[in-house]
């Protein structure tokens, strides 16, 4: 693996849609218990879960650390690889690398810096130094040449078309305690840099109370050339109501790079859900990390689902909506098969399955 003083776009090199081919996912095992519930062994469980139903469309990869591998090891079906990596927590959609490929079928990867969404001023936890090079192990493992930049952002704050197009939030991107150095217009010049991008679609801010920061997953993704799915409620009292119409109103007036209007497809909220005493009970207190109390509201979404090359693998948190969401994603993925995951373990944890996982493209002519 290389280190690169160059940058994506001037070498060639782009961000794939999550729909394009992989060669494969990575995830991270959950184990902080002032994260996660109960000694994390509720999360383990549906982490597992997820694993399972990607790896029946691609194959997994779970970076574990040295005092749970033998756990993972066991918890994980043998088809899914498992590999001593440390780390702060689980979230490899946002530490993780951002792979980038080109037409000649190389493929590489972008070590964006990681501050735990926010690091001093609004951070979730202290320290985050082994999140911080878990992209480059990542990329030292899966062969890749590496872009490291100072540039601070989570893999969660961006979703591209592929073809040029960036969907991003100005409530995480333009945040001070990510890159206050950098204008509006100097943000958008390092995401064309190193997403290889050529067009910035902004939206407002990200789901109501994301603790991200507004991260663009949670919101809105891209689901096909033009295509857009949107997080929706029909309850004007629910502050998600304005973030979610106001997103409309953005993705009505806006162009992709190929100067395509886009079709946006809305897919209706679960809950609103809260934390219950019960599950905040659960949850050991420790200084410098997020604090987590009952009655608490989560911020459930089902556009934080994980494309992989066969099939859909998405949460389900809420009877009263589930199945309006998989039929929806049915429609919008017809040739792959949409798997639900209970997954409200991971919420509790302030994220879910787009989240907790990377994708690998696969180069093209490979």
């Amino acid at each position: 693996m290389r280190t690169l003083t160059s940058t994506p776009a001037k070498d060639g090199f782009r961000m794939p849609a999550e729909f394009e081919r992989h060669s494969g996912c990575w995830m991270l095992w959950p184990e902080r218990t002032d994260n996660w519930r109960s000694g994390a062994k509720p999360a383990q469980a549906v982490f597992a879960a997820i694993a399972t139903a990607i790896a029946g469309g691609e194959p997994v990869t779970v970076g574990v650390s040295a005092a749970q591998f033998q756990n993972a090891r066991c918890r994980l079906p043998k088809e899914v690889r498992v590999v001593e990596i440390s780390s702060n927590d689980a979230w490899i959609r946002d530490c993780g690398p951002t792979f980038v490929i080109d037409t000649k079928g190389r493929r590489r990867g972008v070590d964006w810096t990681f501050n735990a969404w926010g690091g001093l001023n609004g951070g979730l936890y202290f320290p985050w130094d082994r999140d911080d090079e878990v992209a480059q192990k990542v990329l030292e493992l899966e062969g890749a040449d590496r872009y490291r930049t100072s540039f601070v952002l989570e893999g969660g704050a961006i979703h591209v078309d592929g073809q040029g197009t960036c969907l991003t939030t100005e409530e995480c991107l333009l945040n001070p305690n990510r890159n206050p150095q950098f204008t509006r217009s100097e943000v958008e010049e390092m995401l064309r840099r190193y997403l290889g991008v050529t067009r910035i679609i902004w939206l407002g801010k990200g789901v109501y109370l994301d603790e991200t920061g507004g991260h663009i997953d949670e919101l809105a993704c891209f689901t096909g050339p033009g295509q857009v799915a949107l997080t929706w409620t029909l309850d004007r009292q629910d502050p998600q109501y304005e973030i979610s119409h106001d997103a409309y109103q953005r993705l009505r007036m806006a162009r992709d790079a190929r100067g395509r209007e886009l079709t946006i497809h809305k897919i209706h909220q679960p809950g609103p859900l809260y934390m219950t005493a019960d599950e905040a009970g659960g949850i050991d207190s420790r200084a410098g990390s997020q604090p987590r109390k009952a009655g608490d509201r989560l911020p459930a979404s089902y556009i934080n689902f994980y494309i992989a090359n066969k099939c859909i693998v998405m949460p389900l948190y809420d009877k009263r909506h589930d199945a309006a969401a998989v039929a929806k994603l049915k429609r919008l993925f017809p040739t792959r098969k949409v798997l639900g995951v209970a997954t409200r373990e991971v919420l509790l944890g302030g994220g879910n399955i787009h989240c907790i996982t990377q994708q690998v493209p696969r180069p093209t002519g490979h």
